[in-house]
């Protein structure tokens, strides 16, 4: 997440939060992202991340499904296909979600310091700031859980696949935990910061240690 310093950094529709991702082409998005507009940032880059992890997920089991040599597996890797889309649309949203949440940051940073109300507002406005990267954490954790199922059920041709989206995950899982602490920093209420920061880090170290279990699995199968 770019630092909501200057909120005079805003420069029209790039750095709205009416901005839909799904909507953008891959390079107007990296446009985006490269250029000097406050939104997107780490935290929806990360979001996007974990989404193509997931996709990667989909892919391994579309290579799976309706081959006799996994029909004893097949139900479980549709289940497992399901659930990897609906992480990755919801991934995908929190792309926008995240960007939504700087605006009324960056606007209550310009507030002035002597109004009664600053502090309550910043206060609310850095919470749901963390909320979002929070939520891509959390989702990117699932997405690892698929992929180390997926490793052992589906298509073996597809393995390096299954390692390419864990280690996705795994970036998406690291970036998050960076955009969380960037915002619970500066939350008054130590105790609020204190669990969230806790979550996030419980979460990174349980599948952190996952995704590279099963990239480490993929590699060792190519030795």
């Amino acid at each position: 997440m770019r630092t909501a310093e200057s909120p005079a950094c805003f420069d029209g529709e790039r750095g709205s939060s009416t901005v839909n991702t799904a909507e953008q082409t891959c390079g107007g998005f990296l446009d985006a992202l490269a250029s000097k507009a406050p939104v997107p940032g780490g935290g929806g880059a990360s979001a996007l991340v974990g989404a193509l992890g997931a996709a990667l997920c989909t892919m391994v089991g579309n290579y799976t499904v309706g081959k006799k040599k996994y029909a004893a597996v097949e139900a479980d890797v549709r289940v497992l296909m399901e659930k990897a889309e609906d992480l990755r649309g919801r991934l995908l949203a929190l792309v926008d979600q995240d960007a939504a949440a700087f605006e009324p940051l960056s606007k209550a940073y310009s507030i002035p310091k002597d109004d009664p109300q600053r502090d309550a507002v910043l206060e609310r406005c850095l919470r749901d700031a963390a909320a979002a990267p929070m939520e891509i954490l959390r989702l990117s954790c699932e997405v690892i859980g698929l992929h180390k199922e997926m490793l052992e059920k589906g298509s073996l041709l597809m393995l390096s696949d299954v390692g390419t989206g864990v280690i996705f995950c795994r970036s998406a899982l690291y970036g998050a935990w960076l955009n969380v602490k960037v915002n619970t920093k500066s939350i008054a209420d130590q105790a609020f910061a204190r669990a969230m920061n806790q979550e996030a880090d419980d979460l990174v170290s349980q599948y952190g240690n996952v995704a590279d279990q099963v990239y480490q699995s993929v590699m060792r199968r190519f030795s």
